[in-house]
This record gives structure tokens, C-alpha cells and sequence, in this order.
């Protein structure tokens, strides 16, 4: 099993350009930025991704994802800013550590547009079918 490159940030935090760092996270430049302040704020504690972390472990995550981008904002007052989360490869998640881009956003950047066009519409019946499943699995599912 190859070594998880976050949690080798999170023993030597030396290891990164940490910008932020509280008892649950650790936020940090990655090696190829996507834009001018793109950070990652990863868990201390290692998981794969969302799905492995108990309701409170997101919690603080969250809140640290919330702190660095206030600070990120406050420092170079971006347009706007990507909050990015990627679970599994098929989500081109790359590095199997949970963890959170941020990534300040102007008009023109690098990165361009990300999105796919607007396309036709769609089966709006099937839209509606599914979207009754996802609130019936919802009730059932305690989360």
C-alpha cells in the first residue's frame, strides 16, 4: 500500500506550505495550484473520503473549510471561490485523503470554465421520479 501523501503533511507539517492548522485539519498549498490561493484542507485524521467520516468529523471540516475561505477572501479578494470535494476516482479524486479544495476564483483566470454546457432538456418525468426516490431513501435513511 502506497503511503498517503496528506497524512504525511499532517505528521510534518513542514512538508507544505501550511496556512492553516487547527486540532482536527490541516490546510495547505498542493504542489500544482489551480488557481492563485488554491488550498487544501484535509482532515488530521485519515479516510478515504466523505463517506468515511462520522457526522462530526464533517462538522469540523466544514468549519475549517469555512474559515480558510473567509481568510482566503479577506487576503485577495477573489470574485469568487470553488469549493471542491471529489469522492472516488470516477470524481477524479487522486489523492484517497479526504479533502476540500479551495480554490479563490477572477473573471479570466487559468482554470476557465469547468462546467459543461447548458444541454437540451431533459426527461423532466424521470427528473421527477428521481428526485421522489432520493426524498423517500432520505426518510428512511436517518441521515
Amino acid at each position: 500500500m502506497e503511503p498517503c501523501a496528506f497524512c504525511a503533511v499532517v505528521a510534518d507539517p513542514d512538508r507544505a506550505r501550511v496556512v492553516h492548522e487547527d486540532a482536527h485539519t490541516v490546510a495547505f498549498f498542493p504542489l500544482t495550484p489551480a488557481t492563485w490561493g488554491h488550498t487544501l484542507v484535509v482532515p488530521r485524521a485519515h479516510s478515504a473520503d466523505l463517506w468515511e467520516m462520522t457526522g462530526a468529523e464533517v462538522g469540523r471540516l466544514m468549519d475549517a473549510v469555512l474559515t480558510v475561505g473567509g481568510i482566503l477572501r479577506s487576503v485577495l479578494a477573489p470574485e469568487g471561490m470553488n469549493v471542491i470535494n471529489s469522492a472516488g476516482r470516477a470524481a477524479t479524486q487522486t489523492v484517497f485523503h479526504t479533502h476540500v479544495h479551495l480554490l479563490p476564483r477572477h473573471s479570466g483566470d487559468a482554470m476557465g470554465d469547468f462546467w459543461p454546457p447548458r444541454q437540451a432538456p431533459r426527461d423532466e418525468a424521470a427528473l421527477d421520479g428521481l428526485a421522489e426516490r432520493l426524498r423517500a431513501a432520505g426518510l428512511s435513511s436517518g441521515r
